[in-house]
């Protein structure tokens, strides 16, 4: 009678610690910092994305022309796979490939916004049999055409180097490594040996960063410079 009274009480703490550590790391730490970013004057940059909360994310490093037939093609062609949309269903298999160890090509990314929008696109390349280590990006359809009339994409890349805990809320998440250039450079040489890239320029991103942050705390250092590619009109 006592045994099971006293597990009894164990579960019920053990169900409160979950639930504390849920509101707290998923809900209380990121309103916080949403607060802290958006009322104290610290502004995300123009060519900087955020978290549905407004916390400043990745910065954009990448700039695509084409249209969405020939970004999938690019992409495809380059060995990259597109990445599942989030869901219950997919959350539970990215959970299951990290902990088992097994391949998951698909697995979705994390939501982040570009003046204001979740990405249209993310295509991910994995490293290994695990998806906690893998080159990803997500892409942007803007209003903006390109030099050919074509729709203009801006993109987001960074490597994931593994799971863990967030630096500012404790939530499970993907860390990113941070020389997000090296991606960057890696991506668009990917697209080029793939043999879908007419012409590359660079142009004004971020600018000089060299103790940036991401959403997740992250921390990342960059030139602040876009790689703009037109690509080769899909067949």
């Amino acid at each position: 009678m006592l045994r099971g009274k006293l597990q009894r009480q164990a579960a019920l703490w053990f169900a409160a610690l979950c639930a504390g550590y849920l509101m707290l790391a998923y809900f209380a730490a990121p309103e916080f910092w949403s607060f802290r970013f958006l009322h104290g004057d610290l502004k995300p940059e123009a060519l900087l994305t955020t978290t549905e909360q407004g916390i400043p994310g990745d910065p954009i490093n990448i700039g695509l022309v084409g249209t969405e037939q020939d970004v999938v093609a690019a992409f495809t062609a380059a060995g990259w796979d597109p990445a599942d949309q989030l869901s219950v269903k997919s959350a539970v298999e990215i959970g299951e490939s990290v902990l088992l160890d097994r391949p998951y090509v698909d697995a979705p990314v994390s939501t982040l916004l570009f003046n204001g929008r979740s990405q249209n696109l993310a295509f991910e390349k994995p490293v290994g049999n695990s998806p906690d280590t893998r080159h990803h990006v997500r892409l942007w359809l803007t209003f903006t055409p390109g030099p050919d009339g074509r729709p203009t994409w801006y993109g987001a890349a960074s490597f994931d180097r593994g799971v863990g805990i967030s630096h500012d809320t404790g939530a499970i998440t993907h860390h990113i490594g941070p020389d997000i250039d090296a991606e960057r450079n890696a991506l668009i040489g990917d697209l080029t040996a793939a043999g879908h890239i007419e012409s590359v320029k660079t142009i004004p991103g971020i600018g000089l960063t060299k103790t940036g942050r991401n959403g997740e705390g992250d921390p990342y250092f960059t030139d602040g410079k876009v790689l703009m590619a037109v690509l080769v009109p899909a067949k």
